[in-house]
């Protein structure tokens, strides 16, 4: 159980500011159906998460602690500059054609997997537990995503996360740095 809890603070946080959260919001405003995106957005999330800890079970055997704990420093330093750069949609998927299901499910699950929180679950997931920590980053995730669908693009988008962008790339910069030092044995 020691993976849930930081699993879903940093799916949580990492959410907040990236872009399956606003094709989320986009989508609901779009569809008029805000529970449907919502669901939909959250089984991509677990779909993904669940694909990042079936790979960290995989090689978590093979790997010593410290590379265990260098590879959660990797995640975490690729967050933080995943933190500071753009979450613009690029694509809005106006020219989808599939319904609410369809495209809430596989836009946001093609965002998912080009950004941190899989990175995070898998990093996570090679301490044990993988599951736990795939939980914790879905449910994690599905709480941004139920959020940004209820309150739509505009609300969205008006909300200040330029800030909360900066704070947690620092923080995520911080930490993993502080641990790839730790994993190295340079203190």
């Amino acid at each position: 159980m020691e993976a849930l809890v930081p699993a879903f603070l940093l799916a949580a946080l990492t959410q907040l500011c990236d872009k399956p959260a606003m094709l989320t919001a986009i989508l609901a405003d779009r569809y008029g159906r805000p529970l449907t995106v919502a669901l939909m957005a959250g089984i991509a999330h677990a779909a993904v998460n669940l694909a990042a800890a079936l790979g960290g079970s995989l090689i978590g055997p093979m790997m010593t602690p410290n590379a265990r704990a260098l590879l959660l420093a990797m995640a975490l330093i690729f967050g933080a500059l995943g933190a500071i750069g753009s979450n613009r949609v690029k694509d809005r998927l106006d020219g989808w054609k599939l319904g609410a299901f369809l495209t809430a499910l596989l836009g946001v699950l093609i965002l998912a997997f080009g950004e941190s929180t899989p990175f995070f679950t898998l990093a996570l997931s090679t301490g044990g537990q993988p599951w736990f920590a795939a939980a914790g980053a879905s449910i994690g995730a599905f709480g941004v995503a139920f959020v940004a669908a209820l309150l739509g693009e505009r609300t969205w988008a008006a909300i200040p996360w330029r800030w909360l962008r900066i704070l947690s790339g620092i923080g995520f910069l911080i930490a993993g740095c502080w641990i790839g030092v730790n994993a190295l044995r340079l203190t």
